[in-house]
């Protein structure tokens, strides 16, 4: 077997021998939403070796333009009832070609969504990362990242969570159990079979861990260019909902789930140049060169107005609580978890560590922002500021944005995102906020109920 198909991906030709075998029938073809979720169809292997494979698959242009219900919505320009809810054309990556390890006899592909013209769909998430990595390109730059989910097991079924209203849930562990081998032990069952099948599925496994929330753990995967990093991130989201499910089990990546630690998502980024030397190390203080300075400098000149990108969601800043390790102030540290900003490693494995996002956040937007917010440093040559030493939490420094209604403000006025990331871009993400600020405004939630039923 070649390199690429004992680690899980797959050529055409590979694809082509397993079918006629009979041991791949099915191929997934996906997409990225504006959740970051995988949406798309399941093909026989024989229809996409002879049909998609060379021409693409239709979806309906809703899948970016309806809320996390799948509920038609209004506001949108590229689709709407009045458009007509046309198709848009969903072309495989082959490069992302592999084995789906947790569903028998199945493969799957990622997908770039264009116009029937053959125009990209400017709003898709893979297309906006694909834009930005455009513009580092030209620059003779290319980014890695790593990103590191965290998540919540819980022994109910999705099922029976969703009966349940999501109270009274039992977590696979019942007490804090980070870094710790004999609460983790509990649950590596599940941890061990989520690693393996995403190995078989072409992801490097690093390791596993516990962490602080009750059933709290985290797999760590080893960083990449970046798109692959986004395709890995959203795969194994999907692929370990699915083996949970498929184990009796449920897991959230939701950023708050409840009052204890949220889930986050810290995004590691560095760049390097396209010989594959790195760029942002050097002979300055804290080991940066000039540029590596800047582009730290442009994620804190931008960090606020791109917070939507980061944190798209009403729950998403219920994380930033002081003393929580999810960060509140605008500062930049070295090796300093409480800043928004982490400079990590030296030489070869220097990076910034964004702390912003939580599990919740859709990792393409999330990349580009920093990718943006990089190059705007870089090409303003900013200078940075000090590093920080001590808590954050008590600087007084400028916080991030303490709600989706402020982050939407904040991205809607800015220049930064309409020259970078295009009117329709900004108008598209600023909607669907909206949206959800809506549905929320007019929700009446259980803190209500409880505040207001008898007492009021």
């Amino acid at each position: 077997m070649s390199e690429r198909s004992s680690t899980g991906f797959l050529t055409v030709e590979e694809l082509r021998v397993e079918a006629a075998a009979g041991r791949i029938d099915t191929v997934l073809l996906a997409i990225a939403d504006m959740q970051g979720r995988l949406q798309g169809k399941r093909l026989s292997a024989r229809f996409f070796l002879d049909e998609v494979l060379h021409h693409g698959s239709e979806g309906c242009n809703y899948l970016l333009a309806v809320d996390v219900d799948m509920t038609t919505v209004e506001g949108y320009a590229m689709s709407s009832w009045e458009r007509g809810y046309g198709d848009f054309v969903m072309k495989p990556d082959l490069s992302t070609l592999r084995r789906v390890p947790w569903q028998e006899g199945t493969a799957m592909v990622m997908a770039d969504l264009a116009w029937e013209s053959g125009e990209d769909v400017a709003p898709s998430p893979r297309q906006i990362l694909r834009r930005q990595l455009a513009r580092l390109a030209e620059r003779g730059l290319a980014a890695y990242v790593g990103t590191e989910l965290e998540f919540i097991v819980y022994e109910n079924s999705y099922e029976d969570a969703w009966k349940r209203a999501y109270h009274d849930m039992s977590p696979a562990n019942l007490y804090n159990v980070d870094y710790s081998l004999l609460g983790t032990a509990r649950v590596e069952p599940l941890l061990r079979r989520i690693r393996r099948d995403m190995a078989g599925a072409g992801l490097y496994v690093e390791s596993a861990k516990g962490e602080c929330n009750l059933g709290q753990h985290e797999i760590a995967f080893r960083y990449d260019e970046a798109l692959r990093t986004c395709d890995n991130h959203s795969i194994y989201k999907n692929g370990a909902k699915e083996i949970a499910a498929q184990e009796g089990k449920s897991i959230t990546f939701m950023a708050k789930p409840n009052q204890r630690e949220g889930n986050s998502c810290h995004i590691h980024i560095s760049l390097r140049g396209l010989d594959g030397e790195p760029v942002m190390a050097g002979d300055g203080e804290h080991g940066l060169s000039p540029m590596g300075a800047s582009f730290v400098a442009g994620q804190l000149a931008c960090l606020r107005e791109l917070t939507l990108l980061y944190a798209p969601n009403i729950n998403s800043y219920k994380r930033y609580v002081p003393g929580s390790f999810a960060p509140t102030a605008i500062k930049w540290g070295v090796d300093n978890r409480t800043c928004a900003l982490r400079l990590v490693g030296h030489g070869h494995s220097l990076r910034v560590e964004n702390r912003v996002p939580g599990g919740d956040v859709n990792p393409y937007l999330a990349v580009s922002a920093l990718i943006a917010a990089g190059l705007y440093g870089i090409d303003h040559e900013l200078p940075l500021e000090d590093a920080f030493a001590g808590n954050a939490y008590a600087s007084g420094a400028e916080t991030v944005p303490h709600t989706l209604r402020d982050a939407l403000a904040l991205f809607e006025g800015s220049k930064l995102a309409r020259d970078t990331f295009g009117e329709d871009v900004v108008e598209h993400y600023a909607n669907n906020a909206r949206i959800e600020l809506a549905a929320f405004d007019a929700a009446v939630t259980d803190w209500e109920l409880f505040r207001g039923f008898e007492r009021m």
